[in-house]
């Protein structure tokens, strides 16, 4: 799961190394369109549907904050 999380934010900004453990909001490497992106590409990837309510930069924070979001929606 955390490589499919890491490859698809490659995806959304190539330009960044999501391995390293930072705030990605905080450090500018995501802004709000790329968390639509995000929730978009994490819902075809995982089958789910991200509800609206957890759509909050502290659930995009990180690699973990993300899989935390990832488990609370279903995903194993």
């Amino acid at each position: 799961m955390k490589q499919k999380i890491i490859d698809i934010l490659k995806e959304i900004r190539p330009e960044f190394d999501f391995t390293e453990k930072t705030d990605f909001i905080e450090q500018g490497m995501l802004d709000s369109f790329d968390i639509v992106s995000l929730v978009s590409s994490l819902d075809e990837e995982f089958g789910i549907s991200i509800d609206g309510l957890d759509i909050l930069p502290e659930n995009f924070s990180s690699i973990e904050s993300i899989i935390a979001l990832l488990k609370k929606n279903g995903v194993k």
